[in-house]
């Protein structure tokens, strides 16, 4: 990476020899102004408004211009003899704790690289230094014309500098916040917890800027001849009349986009349901004359009770082999049932011949007693 300053640290009475380095870059399209006739540049010429004329860059310098509109001239030799101690030096002034710095204050980023191999020993112990005491540096240098406040941090096993505003440089949100009669109720504030559960962290490394990639389709397109694609049209948010209707949509609409991007999950496992089976009802016996009722009746009820089918949510395989165990013992079921009737049927024969012979027995007595009275 191409240095663009060369100086050193001041750390106390040690000095460290160090080049500053651009830690970020600039990846956004840039246009060129053209005339849109014949497709030629448009060129800015440096044209002095006293003589009419273009000039060269040698005959360019700085002048400051004072209220009446007067121009003060200022020589690089007038700007040089300034007694500036951070020129080429980036002079630490204190160790604060990271959470002392307002990121309004927090600008451009660099790394400070080691210049040289002597520079190593001291880099690194600022570096080990700042590590172990969980603080920043506060420093003051030096650059392109202006002295600049700045924060040096730990950035993996290199030294970061970001450039800071001066505290008067830093406005104060006066006359932005709303009204302080605004109330919010809790019911709202549970609804905006729950929307910023729903949608969650994010790594910074998925987020990239789609307006550059869709301008740089558009080039491509261009380029090749083929027509641009169209882009995609958001609808226009509407006015906010239901502050809670909002949330509540907003959850919604975070929470459908956050299954969609996650996919389906696992499986459930189905809960598996033995349907009845048909035609269970039991053949019925021919009533017996002069006995009991039946009790096959009651029998196919407590059959068809005993069969009916329980809710399992065991998987397909043991569903299968608990059917086919219900389809065993329904047979037995029944068979038990035509025993169970036809021992009832024969108890009642029995007690029926019992009680015709008693009846016979007791006639046949009587008969006799009377025709030994009338003998």
């Amino acid at each position: 990476m191409r240095s663009i300053w060369n100086g050193a640290i001041s750390f106390g009475l040690v000095s460290i020899p160090i080049k500053l380095v651009n830690a970020t870059e600039n990846h956004s399209v840039s246009f060129r102004q053209i005339h849109t006739e014949d497709g030629g540049r448009i060129r800015y010429r440096k044209v002095c408004e006293l003589e009419d004329r273009e000039v060269s860059q040698a005959e360019i310098g700085k002048a400051y211009e004072d209220a009446d509109g007067s121009m003060i001239p200022i020589t690089d030799e007038d700007l040089s003899q300034l007694p500036i101690p951070t020129a080429r030096t980036i002079e630490i002034v204190a160790f604060v704790p990271e959470e002392r710095i307002d990121p309004l204050q927090m600008g451009s980023a660099y790394y400070l690289a080691v210049s040289g191999a002597p520079a190593a020993k001291p880099y690194t112990l600022l570096r080990e230094a700042l590590k172990r005491s969980n603080r920043v540096a506060i420093a003051k240098y030096a650059l392109r014309g202006r002295e600049r406040l700045g924060m040096l941090r730990v950035v993996g096993d290199a030294i970061a500098m970001h450039g800071l505003l001066w505290p008067d440089e830093v406005r104060t949100p006066e006359g932005v916040a709303p009204d302080a009669g605004v109330t919010v109720r809790d019911q709202e504030l549970d609804l905006a917890d729950a929307l910023m559960d729903t949608l969650g962290e994010i790594d910074l490394e998925d987020l990239h800027d789609e307006y550059r990639e869709a301008v740089e389709e558009v080039v491509a397109a261009k380029a090749s001849g083929e027509t641009p694609p169209e882009a995609r049209r958001e609808a226009a948010p509407g006015k906010v009349l239901d502050l809670m209707a909002a949330l509540e949509s907003s959850v919604r609409a975070a929470r459908e986009s956050r299954d969609d991007d996650e996919g389906p999950g696992p499986a459930e496992e189905a809960e598996v349901r033995s349907l009845p089976r048909r035609g269970t009802t039991s053949r019925r016996t021919p009533k017996e004359t002069g006995g009991k009722k039946s009790t096959s009746t009651a029998a196919k009820k407590t059959a068809a009770g005993r069969a009916e089918p329980k809710k399992s949510t065991a998987k397909s395989a043991k569903s299968a082999k608990s059917a086919k165990s219900v389809k065993s013992a329904a047979p037995a079921k029944k068979t038990a049932a035509r025993g169970a009737a036809a021992t009832a049927r024969k108890a009642a024969g029995r007690s029926a011949a019992k009680a015709t012979a008693g009846s016979a027995d007791k006639g046949t007595a009587k008969k006799t007693a009377s025709r030994r009275r009338s003998a």
